[in-house]
């Protein structure tokens, strides 16, 4: 019967993490394309605070997978 459930659990974390890394991915790109100098003006100092956000961000994820962080919620702004 555990079996059953950890398969279950298993295919929904797969389904969950094949569509939220994907959707994320493409987010990423998105943002990249704001260093389009032709099409946006921006400060050295604004690109480097989005990718600090984004950084913070895997690293608040990488240690949530390894148990060892919490469940921070950060809003960004320039």
């Amino acid at each position: 019967m555990s079996e059953i459930i950890q398969s279950k659990n298993r295919e929904k974390f797969i389904e969950l993490a094949e569509k939220r890394v994907s959707r994320v991915i493409k987010d990423i790109r998105l943002v990249g394309n704001l260093s389009n100098r032709s099409n946006y003006t921006y400060t050295q100092e604004d690109a480097r605070k989005i990718v600090k956000a984004l950084r913070d961000e895997v690293d608040a994820l990488k240690a949530r997978f390894d148990a060892k962080g919490g469940d921070a919620k950060a809003v960004f702004k320039l």
